[in-house]
């Protein structure tokens, strides 16, 4: 403590909170009654040294030295990544377009929007980070057979915005079954879905037990299980095993309309 200065006062008003003081040359201060000594009264004349501490002074720059700096590392040096995309299942007419878990260091997320070959596409993405992260998937559906087309993702964030990288993706031909993805469900018998996992093998089709983006068919005789209102909630053609014994026969993919399942 160095540079003390004493000063006296009297004090001229008390409460609970707030004692008024006066100086000699009557100057009124506010001053915390709590800090008075005990037994002080209006009308007392009291003493107040005031110092300067400058080894706390020295003390409260350094942690403020040390609050912006752990500031600076925290939000002002990290700064968002690019997103990164990959072409998932692709078919004839449509494809799926998946992300690597965004980075968006300190800053928000503001929007996500899908482009194809340069044009902004009216196409529902993730709004928040939390699905965006969580979901890491789009489908993007209404495109050319036998077509070949550039994706990318542009994320805008709270501190700028940033590009993914570019992918090329080709939709199959209609001679191409290998873009094909069906999911069973309830049929005549165990027998019946073992014959159509073998005929899936034979046109260079896949199949899978589970219900996803992929998935391109849901064949099944009957309209029931929770398999089929999954496929209804994405709108997935539903379609009679004829459908896949076609698409066989003719060695073409064949239009889903005529083999729905009503």
């Amino acid at each position: 403590m160095t540079h003390t200065t004493s000063a006296q006062f009297t004090v001229g008003k008390l409460d609970a909170g707030m004692a008024m003081l006066l100086t000699d040359d009557y100057q009124l201060i506010e001053f915390p009654s709590v800090l008075l000594p005990k037994g002080v009264v209006l009308g007392s004349v009291v003493n107040i040294d005031v110092g300067r501490d400058k080894s706390a002074e020295q003390r409260q720059r350094g942690e403020f030295r040390e609050l912006q700096e752990q500031i600076l590392k925290d939000f002002g040096t990290k700064q968002p990544s690019a997103p990164v995309i990959r072409a998932g299942h692709t078919t004839q007419t449509w494809t799926v377009l998946e992300w690597e878990p965004l980075d968006l260091a300190s800053a928000e997320l503001r929007s996500l929007h899908l482009y194809r070959d340069g044009q902004r596409m009216m196409q529902s993405l993730p709004t928040t980070l939390e699905a965006a992260n969580s979901i890491r998937a789009v489908k993007t559906t209404g495109l050319d057979v036998d077509h070949e087309y550039e994706f990318k993702i542009e994320m805008r964030t709270s501190a700028g915005t940033l590009f993914s990288n570019a992918v090329s993706v080709k939709t199959h031909s209609l001679e191409n079954l290998s873009g094909v993805c069906v999911c069973f469900g309830e049929c005549e018998s165990q027998e019946e879905v073992e014959n159509m996992k073998e005929t899936a093998k034979r046109i260079g089709a896949s199949w899978t037990d589970r219900v996803s983006l992929s998935v391109t068919h849901f064949v099944a005789r009957y309209k029931t299980g929770h398999g089929c209102e999954a496929a209804l909630r994405y709108n997935i053609p539903i379609v009679k095993p004829d459908w896949l014994l076609a698409c066989e026969a003719n060695s073409k993919l064949q239009p889903a309309i005529k083999y729905y399942l009503d």
